[in-house]
């Protein structure tokens, strides 16, 4: 009944006068992150710096996600609900007010996992690396169309490539968080040579959610992770000696 209340009020919004939010205030924006991701908070600073009014909920993107029928696939760190659209990951205000102002009949936008380059995904700490990425528009049944392509850069650090890139070197960090229905972990890790990351707090997606059985908040780790098919993937995890 939530789920059909929420997608009645997108529906609502959705069919005002084409236009009105490029030209008038910005509706409020509501968002759901996960407590520790810095790259979380670097984008809703993003947005406020832009002119939205965000409201931000330290938990709950998933649960979020799934009410609004947004599907999994297309899932990254970070869930908002503004003007009645989803926007899910690292999407640029530029290209939500965009969203705002055409009205698609549409779920909304998403920018699935975390693009390194991407809004508050990029920056010196990222090496000013920007790689290449899409930013989605989720139809109603859940297939999408390229709203904006974001072509990239080749400077900066690369990652490796999966398994194909050999041994990996480990890295410690600290547990901060585990979300074993999302098959998610967040550490506060040191640096990762192989992807050239410096030490932060980051959301990763674990390859084996069995890697995650009995890991809690506070543990302290080593793990080798790889960037697969966009996402920042943990490949292995043990306690630190």
């Amino acid at each position: 009944m939530q789920r059909r209340h929420l997608l009645t009020a997108a529906i609502g919004l959705a069919l005002t006068a084409p236009g009105s939010f490029a030209q008038s205030a910005l509706p409020p924006l509501q968002v759901w992150k996960d407590p520790n991701c810095g790259c979380c908070n670097d984008w809703i600073a993003l947005l406020r710096a832009d002119g939205f009014q965000v409201q931000v909920f330290d938990t709950g993107n998933v649960a979020v996600r799934q009410r609004l029928g947004l599907p999994a696939r297309y899932g990254s760190c970070h869930t908002a609900l503004v003007g009645g659209y989803v926007v899910e990951g690292h999407v640029a205000a530029s290209e939500i007010r965009r969203l705002l102002a055409e009205k698609p009949v549409a779920i909304g936008l998403a920018v699935p996992g975390m693009p390194v380059g991407s809004p508050g995904m990029d920056g010196p700490v990222y090496g000013n690396r920007r790689d290449a990425y899409d930013v989605l528009l989720v139809q109603r049944d859940g297939s999408t169309r390229v709203f904006q392509h974001h072509p990239g850069a080749t400077s900066g650090f690369k990652p490796t490539s999966g398994d194909a890139a050999g041994a990996l070197p480990s890295t410690e960090a600290e547990v901060r968080r585990v979300d074993l229905a999302a098959g998610k972990i967040t550490l506060r890790h040191g640096e990762i040579p192989n992807l050239d990351m410096p030490p932060m707090t980051m959301v990763f997606q674990a390859r084996d959610p069995a890697l995650l059985a009995g890991v809690k908040a506070g543990d302290k780790v080593r793990f080798t992770a790889d960037k697969i098919n966009g996402a920042y993937t943990v490949l292995t995890l043990e306690p630190a000696p």
